[in-house]
């Protein structure tokens, strides 16, 4: 209990690092339609945001490997609330500044995709460092304010732009932008530990020469595979499937699988300290196997919908549960092993929704055919952690 009320402040910080991650992510998709219409911006370079986004979180978790134990992990992350804000709230104002506003928007989103990329690599192992008794729940709970994150900026600007306008979205973009920004004070005044004693934790080297370490990283591949394909594809699956506006499709898609991802992260958070986390984990990936196959190969489109919700809650646990048991068997892995594990797990959430819209496309643009590619995701998850349990148990 002392150390929770002691570390509750870093534990708020890490939580609001999550929410203006996930703002970070799902704010400018939300407005693709009206760049589309305002700034007369073709879809084939709209959707260069997401990549650029993506590619620069990538970027941003190769170079944290090996800068960020130098510089110290309390600078890094309030360089990132100090860029997630300032990215956001830019978007309101750098297009308007640039000749062309595309570029002024794709500036704006490589300055927050910067502080994404720093969040992804430094909130879990700040987290990890904490004299919590249930690591494996608190990293659970922690990782649920993504998805409240998520669902909070989808129906937050769904509301917003009902009640105002979309066109007055720049004013969101800076309301957005204030939690990060406030976020600096949390950082740069809670207490902060270090993972590893100075000296201690393994290099990149030593992590590519380790076995298990590479079994890490397909898992983390696989969690954000199977996590991000389908939440990726969930509004257009949803709108395809049941017909209905886009406005409906964000809220019947993606906002409830991240409502179910986040009901899965809280529960294992809450509950998961009386069940062992890789049988959870294999029990996870069987059920979003049976999930993809039900959103696949359902003839009634409810059921298709009811495939795509419950698979938020199968991959739920998979993306922290692999960073807990990754720090479990690796101890002494360090900055370098969370921030090539975010690598790993990004790598997969641009593997994978590709995948899914290439078999789509081929298909003739069959979006139940590019969701049932993605059944391989959870064979291969289940796979490496049995494979993982049976060479390590504890």
């Amino acid at each position: 209990m002392n150390a929770k009320k002691k570390y509750r402040k870093t534990l708020t910080a890490c939580y609001l690092g999550f929410v203006t991650q996930a703002i970070c992510a799902n704010f400018a998709p939300l407005l693709f339609l009206t760049f589309h219409n305002s700034y007369g911006i073709s879809f084939s370079s709209l959707a260069l945001i997401s990549a650029v986004f993506f590619f620069t979180q990538l970027l941003v978790d190769l170079i944290c490997a090996k800068i960020v134990d130098f510089i110290g992990y309390r600078t890094c992350v309030v360089a990132a609330e100090v860029t997630s804000g300032i990215g956001l709230a830019g978007l309101a104002f750098i297009p308007e500044l640039t000749p062309s506003p595309f570029a002024g928007i794709i500036i704006s989103v490589i300055i927050y995709a910067i502080g994404s990329g720093l969040t992804e690599v430094l909130v879990s192992p700040i987290v990890e460092a904490c004299p919590f008794e249930n690591k494996e729940g608190t990293m659970s709970l922690l990782h649920s304010f993504y998805c409240w994150g998520s669902v909070g900026v989808i129906l937050g600007s769904t509301i917003f732009f009902a009640l105002v306008g979309i066109e007055n979205w720049r004013i969101l973009a800076v309301i957005w932008s204030v939690i990060p920004l406030y976020n600096i004070y949390n950082f740069a005044t809670c207490p902060i530990e270090q993972l590893v004693e100075d000296g201690e934790s393994m290099t990149i080297g030593q992590l590519c020469k380790t076995r298990l370490f590479w079994l890490f990283i397909v898992l983390m591949v696989c969690a954000g595979s199977s996590e991000i394909a389908m939440s990726q594809w969930a509004s257009a699956f949803v709108e395809s499937a049941l017909h209905i506006s886009k406005t409906v499709g964000d809220l019947l898609g993606p906002c409830l699988f991240a409502i179910c991802m986040g009901i899965s992260r809280v529960l294992y958070g809450k509950y998961g300290e009386k069940v062992d986390l890789t049988i959870f984990m294999a029990g996870s990936g069987i059920m979003c196997l049976a999930c993809y196959l039900v959103a696949g190969l359902a003839t009634v489109p409810a059921l298709g919908l009811v495939g795509c919700a419950l698979c938020g809650f199968t991959v739920g646990i998979m993306w922290p549960g692999s960073i807990s048991i990754s720090s479990r068997v690796l101890p002494k892995g360090g900055t370098a092993m969370f921030a090539l594990l975010a690598l790993a797990g990004d790598l997969g959430g641009t593997v994978g929704p590709a995948i899914v819209g290439n078999v789509s496309q081929s298909a003739g643009d069959n979006l139940q055919a590019g969701v049932l590619a993605g059944i391989g995701f959870p064979v291969v998850l289940v796979i490496c952690v049995l494979a993982v349990r049976k060479k390590y148990r504890g």
